[in-house]
């Protein structure tokens, strides 16, 4: 039976990453019983990258994916590029056995511009044609943004239709969030995805004791934004129909995520996200 593999985003490590290092944090991640990683938000100095491999190989725990940016996300901003650092970063992809390097976002000077986001998906197709003469595949990892329509047509549509060789890290709660149903998206992207973001969607609880009635803006600030990041089981997505679509089109990776766990400890929430993976009958894919 065809399976995937889940693991986890490290974007929401880079704390632990901080305070305890990279080895030990793997051996958190292995102890919750994940053997896979997306590095993300985590620098790739030379001591993290060799406790990386060190991990990797004594907690059986596979590099599925690392995070690299095509140009700074703002003028000026430091960290590595694909751009000015493309050696070092296809060196790190090596060293960790990694053959899928991913865009966590577009660069903050090009969103709400058509013109300029398609300018910058140029520049990442061409650079997904030069790793793949190293054997690395690069990945475009979607929000909501990219749900704008153009002439009626998502944006995310038109980048797709505009590329060959850029794949697509697909996240699932962006796309609920942006009006769309998660589930038949991914259909749509058959053969362009092998990593899928996993995270539930959670209306929250209002706090409105700070609120005078009287101040109807307030309230309806509160009362518009009370979307969340969740750990699965905890929203109210369909998580097994979204991981049997992303089977049947592709996905290899299944990689759980929170962007924000308001106040949990990180490796709680990984753990909520892996029992109920594991009830709905995933134990065999860790």
């Amino acid at each position: 039976m065809k399976k995937g593999k889940i693991g986890v985003q490290m974007m929401m490590l880079k704390g632990k990453v901080e305070e305890l290092g990279a080895y030990e944090t793997m051996r958190k991640v292995q102890e919750l019983g994940y053997h896979a990683v997306e590095v993300s938000q985590i620098p790739m100095t030379a001591e993290n990258v060799a406790e990386l491999k060190r991990a990797s190989e004594d907690f059986d725990i596979k590099i599925a994916a690392l995070s690299a940016a095509v140009e700074p996300m703002m003028p000026g901003m430091p960290g590595e590029t694909l751009t000015n650092d493309f050696d070092k970063i296809v060196n790190d992809c090596k060293t960790l056995d990694c053959n899928f390097l991913r865009i966590g976002m577009l660069p903050l000077t090009c969103m709400g511009h058509k013109d300029k986001i398609m300018e910058f998906i140029d520049k990442a197709e061409k650079m997904a044609h030069r790793l793949a003469e190293h054997g690395i595949e690069l990945y475009y990892h979607t929000h909501h943004l990219e749900f704008q329509k153009y002439d009626g047509e998502y944006l995310l549509d038109i980048i797709k239709n505009n590329t060959t060789k850029l794949g697509f890290e697909l996240d699932v709660h962006w796309i609920q969030r942006a009006g769309v149903n998660p589930v038949e998206f991914i259909k749509e992207y058959t053969g362009r995805i092998s990593l899928l973001h996993l995270k539930d969607y959670r209306i929250g609880q209002m706090d409105l004791s700070e609120v005078d009635f009287k101040d109807m803006a307030k309230f309806m600030h509160i009362f518009t934004n009370t979307i969340e990041f969740a750990e699965l089981g905890e929203g109210n997505l369909d998580i097994k129909a979204i991981i049997e679509a992303g089977l049947e089109s592709g996905v290899q990776y299944f990689l759980v995520e929170q962007d924000d766990t308001y106040g949990r400890d990180p490796l709680d929430c990984l753990e909520i996200s892996a029992n109920h993976l594991r009830k709905l009958g995933y134990s065999d894919w860790f």
